[in-house]
């Protein structure tokens, strides 16, 4: 697939990043799309607005992806390189494709899911950089807890 088609379907993925922010949460979205392009579902990191901290961005878009016969043909679209836990989802599910807004700001499981076999796009998309660095900025103790720094 060309990087234009996925930086179509990371547009979707911003959209939920700036909802997030607006709410008083952290910046991350994501989105889940067929290999064909259509949207299966989309969701925004709402630790700080549900006070539950397994509502990712990807988990909320999984969650509201609801049951699927396969993973495999599903792309999983996310403003910022999964950490850990949302990778170990993309594994556990198999889906075939993660493709990243951007990683400069946060290294999570990228290096894992290509090694696990999961084709990991980067788009380094400047919009998805300037959004985690700035909230960063303006809010470490956040940024902290988000990615279980102790100060």
């Amino acid at each position: 697939m060309e990087k234009a088609r996925y930086e179509a379907m990371l547009q979707v993925a911003l959209e939920e990043a700036r909802l997030g922010l607006e709410e008083g949460g952290i910046p991350i979205g994501a989105a889940i799309f067929r290999k064909d392009g259509t949207l299966v579902s989309r969701g925004h990191n709402r630790r700080v607005q549900e006070g539950d901290p397994s509502i990712h961005g990807e988990t909320d878009a999984f969650r509201k992806a609801g049951r699927q016969r396969s993973y495999s043909d599903l792309i999983m679209v996310t403003t910022l390189e999964p950490c850990w836990y949302c990778s170990g989802l993309a594994k556990q599910f198999g889906f075939g494709t993660v493709v990243v807004g951007e990683s400069r700001t946060f290294q999570g499981g990228g290096s894992w899911l290509r090694e696990q076999g999961i084709e990991v796009i980067d788009l380094e998309n400047e919009e998805c950089i300037r959004l985690m660095t700035e909230f960063i900025r303006d809010h470490p103790k956040l940024w902290n807890e988000d990615i279980g720094v102790d100060e």
